[in-house]
């Protein structure tokens, strides 16, 4: 194998302007592989991490109510045409028992049961619609850090207190300590004190969600006792809905995963994916076709001294190692250049672009672009590697 490897580094040395030129294409391609997937990486973390930071991963809940057809009698068939059944807001079944089931799964790594449903919030002669959400505020941190999101105050719920959102204290003109008057109209409403004020970065949630004890909103609602929904967040965000399927079948309930209600934001994501790979694909070819082409030129020039070697007991096999290990360098040393360009590229994003979101650049990825890079030298480096091994000496050398 010495042969092989003394050859392919002489014939190297040869051609050092060529040599220098294919490897800058190569680590230029290796580069744009890098911080583009890095890129698409990142972006596509953040808008998650934006999206999952405002709801759980899995919402169960009751099955939707259908409307029932009453047996007529024996053998006859009855056919009504009937519109779909409004949906009453209702508490889940036995929710504590299927609290305590959700938090025995080994995939599941919170559970918050939850009490929402409409209102009314009345300030003077100001009035909007909100959404009342009842929370068990020790569960429900570990599902959203809400009290990150706390701007003003603090995050206290219970005892006549509430917390309410940026937008819908704006709306009101409320603010820390001033008293609002909630109505779900089930009875005479409450007065709360707003204990804090919270901003989720979501316009539409920052200006309807209320959030309260989970007794005082039982007791707005109406539904004593009651838990409407069960959020769910799971260790593996992209295996929600095979545990959301797997949380219906166990429990009869509904559950929703993240991925089923952000139908479209997945769609974004896989196109994105889609996107990245055809282009490191298009790159690749690129950086076969111009080692491909290094190499045939190199094969022309060197026909004598193939013929030569091959004359001198070179085997077809031995040549043919030459030209594959060439073919391999090129790859290997303009992956590692292109991997530090790739490199640089993401840390002057991170610490000297504009701050839109943070790069995070795996070694896994350096390792799977500096893999892909030597793959492509060796085959690339195949065909005219099987021109030189194929040469028959007495020819090469005559033509030469």
């Amino acid at each position: 194998m010495w042969i092989q490897w003394t050859l392919a580094v002489r014939f190297l040395r040869e051609g050092r302007i060529q040599s220098a030129l294919i490897l800058v294409g190569i680590a230029v391609g290796v580069a744009v592989i890098v911080f583009l997937t890095a890129l698409i990486t990142g972006l596509q973390y953040n808008i998650i991490d934006r999206t999952l930071g405002t709801q759980a991963h899995i919402k169960v809940q009751s099955p939707d109510e259908v409307n029932r057809v009453a047996p007529v009698g024996a053998h006859v068939v009855q056919l009504i045409l009937e519109t779909p059944r409004a949906q009453r807001l209702r508490s889940i079944n036995n929710w504590q028992q299927v609290r305590d089931a959700l938090d025995a799964m080994p995939e599941v790594t919170a559970v918050s049961p939850i009490v929402s449903g409409p209102a009314l919030a009345r300030r003077g002669e100001a009035v909007e619609s909100v959404a009342l959400v009842g929370i068990d505020v020790a569960r429900y941190t570990r599902i959203l850090p809400l009290r990150q999101d706390i701007i003003a105050g603090q995050l206290r719920v219970g005892a006549g207190e509430a917390v309410i959102g940026s937008q819908l204290a704006h709306t009101l003109g409320v603010s820390v300590g001033d008293k609002l008057r909630l109505d779900a109209g089930q009875g005479d409403g409450s007065v709360v004190n707003i204990a804090g004020i919270f901003e989720l970065g979501v316009r539409e949630l920052d200006a309807r969600y209320v959030y309260l004890d989970m007794k005082q909103a039982q007791s707005l609602l109406n539904l004593p006792g009651a838990a409407t929904i069960i959020d769910v967040t799971v260790r593996d965000i992209f295996s929600a809905d095979t545990v959301a399927a797997r949380i219906a079948r166990l429990t009869g309930l509904k559950a929703e995963s993240w991925i089923e209600t952000n139908a479209q934001l997945m769609n974004a994501l896989k196109s994105q994916s889609l996107s990245t790979r055809m282009i490191s694909f298009f790159v690749a070819v690129a950086v076969a076709l111009g080692i491909a082409s290094v190499l045939f030129v190199s094969v022309i020039q060197r026909t004598r001294e193939v013929g030569i070697l091959r004359a001198m007991g070179i085997t077809r096999r031995q040549m043919l190692g030459v030209f594959l290990i060439q073919g391999g360098i090129f790859g290997l040393v303009g992956s590692l250049i292109g991997s530090l360009i790739g490199d640089g590229m993401v840390w002057l994003f991170n610490n000297l672009g504009p701050g839109l979101f943070f790069i995070p650049l795996s070694p896994m990825l350096l390792l799977a672009a500096a893999w892909l890079a030597t793959t492509t030298g060796v085959i690339a480096a195949a065909i005219p590697a099987r021109r030189a091994a194929r040469m028959d000496p007495v020819q090469a050398i005559r033509n030469a």
